[in-house]
C-alpha cells in the first residue's frame, strides 16, 4: 500500500464552491481506477474546524504502484497541474490499515463526512519499527471510524496517521481536519487489514 497526498492552498477569498463543483464534475473518473484503494476528495476552509487556509488536498491509498503511476503520469494529474500548477506530491509507504463500520459496501456505502491527518517526525533516537508498532496499536477503535491508515516516509522519517470518519471527527484525535466531498473506493476491499510486513 502507498499513501499519497498533494495540497493546493488557495487565496483567502477564493470561492470554494469552485472546488466543490470541480469535484462533483470529475470525482466519478476515479471510481473504477485500477490499483486505487481509495481517494478521499478533501477540503479545508479558512476559519472552519481551525483551518488557517483554504485548501484542496486529495488523499490516496494505492493498492498498487502501477495504479499510482498511471494516475501521476496520466491525464488526471496533468489536468490538475494545468489548472493549479504542479503541486508537490507527498508519498508514504503503507505500514498498516484498519477498517471500521461502513467501509465496505462499494459505491453505495455512505461517504465519510470528515478526515484527520497527522504527521510526526521521528527523532533519530526513536526506533522507527517501534514507532510504527505503537502507531498501529493506537489505531482508533471508534464507532464513527470508516478507515484508518499508518504510513512512513523514510526519506524524512515522517510517520503519518490518516483516518476517515462518519460524522465529525472525535475531538481527541489530533491533526488537521478536512471535509470529505467524495470517496472513490474501487479496490478498498482489496487493501489488506492489519500490519503490512
Amino acid at each position: 500500500m502507498h499513501a499519497m497526498q498533494y495540497e493546493i492552498t488557495l487565496p483567502a477569498d477564493y470561492d470554494m464552491g469552485t472546488i466543490r463543483k470541480r469535484v462533483a464534475d470529475k470525482c466519478h473518473l476515479l471510481d473504477a481506477h485500477p490499483g486505487l484503494g481509495l481517494k478521499a476528495y478533501l477540503l479545508r476552509e479558512r476559519g472552519l474546524e481551525g483551518s488557517p487556509v483554504n485548501q484542496y488536498a486529495p488523499f490516496y491509498l494505492w493498492r498498487t504502484a502501477e495504479g499510482m503511476n498511471s494516475f501521476l503520469w496520466g491525464s488526471g494529474f496533468r489536468g490538475l497541474s494545468a489548472d493549479f500548477g504542479r503541486p508537490v506530491v507527498h508519498h508514504w509507504l503503507g505500514t498498516g490499515l484498519t477498517s471500521g463500520a461502513g467501509s465496505a459496501g462499494g459505491a453505495e456505502a455512505p461517504t465519510p463526512a470528515t478526515a484527520t491527518r497527522e504527521t510526526v517526525r521521528l527523532p533519530e533516537s526513536t526506533d522507527p519499527a517501534e514507532a510504527v508498532e505503537r502507531a498501529l496499536a493506537e489505531l482508533p477503535a471508534h464507532p464513527a471510524l470508516h478507515t484508518a491508515a499508518v504510513a512512513v516516509d523514510p526519506s524524512r522519517w515522517e510517520l503519518l496517521r490518516f483516518a476517515l470518519w462518519h460524522g465529525p471527527a472525535p475531538e481527541d484525535v489530533p491533526g488537521a481536519r478536512y471535509q470529505v466531498l467524495h470517496l472513490s473506493r474501487p479496490e478498498l476491499d482489496r487493501l489488506p487489514s492489519g500490519r503490512h510486513w
